[in-house]
């Protein structure tokens, strides 16, 4: 009887620590979740997103990732839907892909760790003053903020008779008006007059385009979700040259751009996720990240710049 009832107590103490494991699952055993909010399809954010996933397998291997992809169609409530379903089933990380992801994100939990990417400006993302590079909190992240200065001097590069520069750009993203606002500074100081041109949505993207054409010699676009997912149709509405944020947006309508690699990007992120998952590093003790400028490529749209007539300065690589 002895022997009956020891047995017992030792299955009853086998079956309690399995229920036990899993229950509290995740990086316990090995096995990690992460969430994955991306807010519209379109290269840039696409390519940050597949070098995230492809680097965070490597790091950690492929068997001991569960990656939940979700995309939010260019919509910020979307996004607080997906993160809000994240947290729920209490993901062990939630990787943000572009602001208003990031945004939804913070909002949403204070204790699963986020990393941010395809982000120009966290102090500007996230409301904080004298930003310093560090958060301080569950949020890091990589930046895709190519240098503006440079950017401005390609206006200068390529349309130094120029006079008026429209800078377009899609008033909900708190990044792009960032952008914008500080282009504006810098080539007002070369000399040139500048008009912001907004744009909320879909809805108003063709006329404010074509009032931004209509009266500027150049157009300047910044790296902006809103325009990148629309570029053929800002292409299709302007006759005017565009120097454009980031690649991707000058593949469908710009003649020339410095941008970033954002696959690179998404590999820089899922370095900092495999450090927070595997316990090496306290994600609200890391700074964000940004490219190193010896990445970037100045390059040209062939197929617009001989629509225009134009003809890249040297240095200029052909964008494929």
């Amino acid at each position: 009887m002895k022997k009956m009832i020891a047995m017992v107590l030792a299955l009853m103490l086998v079956f309690s620590m399995a229920a036990c494991a899993s229950s509290e699952g995740g990086a316990e055993n090995g096995k990690y979740t992460v969430g994955i909010c991306q807010l519209v399809q379109h290269e840039a954010l696409d390519a940050a997103t597949q070098g995230f996933i492809d680097t965070l397998k490597a790091e950690l291997g492929e068997e001991n990732v569960d990656i939940n992809l979700q995309n939010a169609s260019g919509d910020s409530n979307t996004c607080a839907n997906i993160v809000n379903d994240f947290v729920a089933n209490e993901v062990d990380l939630i990787m943000a892909n572009a602001t208003p992801a990031l945004q939804a994100a913070a909002t949403a939990t204070k204790d699963i760790p986020i990393l941010g990417t395809s982000v120009t400006e966290y102090g500007v993302a996230l409301g904080i003053e004298n930003f310093d590079g560090l958060v301080g909190t569950n949020v890091s992240g990589t930046s895709d903020l190519a240098p503006l200065d440079k950017q401005a001097a390609m206006v200068k590069e390529w349309f130094p008779d120029a006079k008026n520069v429209g800078l377009l750009y899609c008033s909900a993203e708190a990044n792009s008006k960032y952008q914008v606002e500080e282009m504006k500074k810098m080539l007002t100081e070369m000399g040139y007059t500048c008009e912001l041109y907004a744009f909320t949505d879909t809805n108003d993207l063709a006329a404010v385009t074509e009032k931004c054409n209509a009266e500027s010699d150049v157009i300047y676009v910044p790296t902006d979700n809103a325009v990148a997912n629309a570029a053929d149709i800002v292409g299709g509405l302007s006759d005017k040259p565009i120097i454009a944020g980031e690649a991707g947006i000058c593949r469908g309508c710009g003649v020339a751009t410095l941008s970033i690699n954002y696959y690179d990007l998404g590999v820089a992120t899922a370095k900092m996720a495999a450090k927070i998952l595997k316990g090496e590093a306290n994600i609200a003790e890391m700074k964000i990240e940004y490219v190193d400028e010896s990445t970037l490529k100045y390059q040209y749209n062939k197929k617009i710049c001989d629509k225009l007539g134009l003809t890249a300065p040297e240095g200029y690589e052909e964008l494929n």
